[in-house]
């Protein structure tokens, strides 16, 4: 493929002509390569489900930390991925980054099949599932190069939202795949304890071979943008912007809470309603699909509103939830939790529309992979305040008194930046910038 040697999105005649099909054909091995990641960062929220029914004997909170490991280190891993694309080109990375997902897929698969795998590996193997959860920051930085200023909220809405959409792909997959013998020749089944045979192995082999076509299409069909590169520390001047951190807070309320929501959901379906396990890919789903339309929404209406109504409705969400909680009414809880996915699900669109429109363009991708890497924390403060709260005060509910707080606070940041003055605002952070 030839390399390209101007970029220019802005420039309409180019963008017509030449930019849009190179951009849209690197959206489109993005979005498949992003969401494989999610599948290996989100694996264990579904595998820890099932560990103590095929002859492990963990504990609740041996199971939740399983589940949230990979959130910690995925979302300390951001960091370093943020700043990568810069370093050594979008298309560099992803190569790397989705190859190296492999790693993870194989040991999981190797590992779930003897019960006699001491908790510290699979620890390790959670740990290792961390580096799905750090190609976010990446793949949404070098997305935002390729597309114009009025195209960027609805290109980051459909690469961050069919990426995230890994999240319920692999918990409604994992289910149906273990339960056949696809990859028996490389280990045997396990009993269930009504007898039925299953293969957890699966969860994890199924997606090698995917993994490896993803890493060659990204070798030899994605495109280093010309002019993105620039130093890690010309980057890290993002954290002196003050706007960086109010982001940063506005993104953990919505992604942090779809992500940490996402990886407990499953174990706290198992724990208060056992028999409707099966509907844990639901919420994922949900939250996954809204946010591509968070982004298009907010091309139209601009985003600091649309955030501002998605915090209310969150909120909403989650005094339905302890409502229902402590009333053990399935419908209403599934109801009000599925509130909470739809509303996150938008408001990680609405968010990442609104860095563009305040950042310069150097500064912006930066920015995005930054305030991506804090809310990835979600993934494992939520799993561990469910834990903390269940084990210190005997309910789920208390968790999301804390939630509800942190909305109440995100919504006033959000109105006092960028709701009061928003040009005003906006023209003055980019002339700083």
């Amino acid at each position: 493929m030839a390399r390209i040697n101007y970029w220019n999105p802005e420039d309409q005649k180019f963008w017509n002509n030449e930019g849009k099909k190179h951009a849209r054909r690197n959206l489109s091995i993005s979005v498949p390569s992003l969401m494989l990641a999610f599948i290996v960062w989100q694996i264990w929220s579904v595998v820890a489900t099932r560990l103590n029914d095929i002859g492990f004997n963990f504990t609740d909170e041996q199971l939740l930390t399983l589940a949230a490991v990979p959130g910690l280190v995925g979302a300390t891993l951001r960091f370093m991925y943020t700043f990568a694309v810069g370093s050594i080109g979008g298309k560099n990375w992803t190569v790397i980054s989705t190859g190296i997902l492999a790693i993870p897929a194989i040991g999981i698969g190797i590992a779930v099949q003897n019960p006699d795998t001491p908790y510290s590996m699979m620890l390790l193997l959670a740990a290792l599932c961390g580096l799905g959860g750090g190609n976010f920051s990446s793949s949404s930085a070098n997305i935002s190069f390729f597309f114009p200023q009025k195209e960027k909220g609805t290109a980051l809405g459909i690469n961050g939202g069919l990426g995230n959409m890994g999240v319920s792909v692999v918990q409604f997959v994992t289910p149906l795949i273990i339960t056949t013998g696809a990859f028996a020749f490389v280990g045997g089944g396990q009993v269930l304890a009504n007898g039925q045979e299953v293969w957890l192995q699966n969860a994890a082999f199924i997606w090698v071979i995917p993994i490896i076509i993803m890493t060659l299409l990204a070798a030899f069909k994605m495109d280093n943008v010309p002019g993105a590169k620039q130093s890690v520390s010309a980057q890290f001047v993002i954290v002196k912007r003050k706007h960086t951190w109010i982001m940063t807070v506005l993104y953990v309320a919505t992604f942090g809470s779809f992500i940490g929501f996402s990886a407990a959901f499953p174990l706290l379906l198992k724990s208060q309603f056992p028999e409707h396990l099966s509907l844990a890919f639901l919420g994922a789903l949900l939250a996954a699909a809204a946010r591509p339309v968070g982004g298009w929404i907010s091309d139209k209406l601009g985003g600091a509103r649309v955030t501002a109504y998605v915090l209310v409705i969150m909120g909403i969400g989650a005094l339905g939830v302890i409502h229902f909680l402590n009333t053990k009414q399935f419908a209403g809880f599934l109801t009000s939790f599925l509130i909470l996915f739809l509303a996150s699900g938008i408001g990680s669109g609405s968010t990442f529309q609104m860095i563009p429109n305040i950042f310069i363009p150097k500064e912006a991708a930066p920015v995005i992979g930054f305030t991506a890497a804090f809310a990835a924390y979600g993934s494992f403060l939520i799993p561990k305040l469910f834990a903390w709260s269940i084990n210190s005060t005997g309910t789920y509910v208390t968790a999301f008194y804390f939630f509800i707080a942190f909305y109440v606070i995100s919504i006033a940041l959000n109105w006092y930046y960028y709701q009061r003055k928003a040009t005003i605002v906006t023209q003055a952070v980019k002339k700083a910038g």
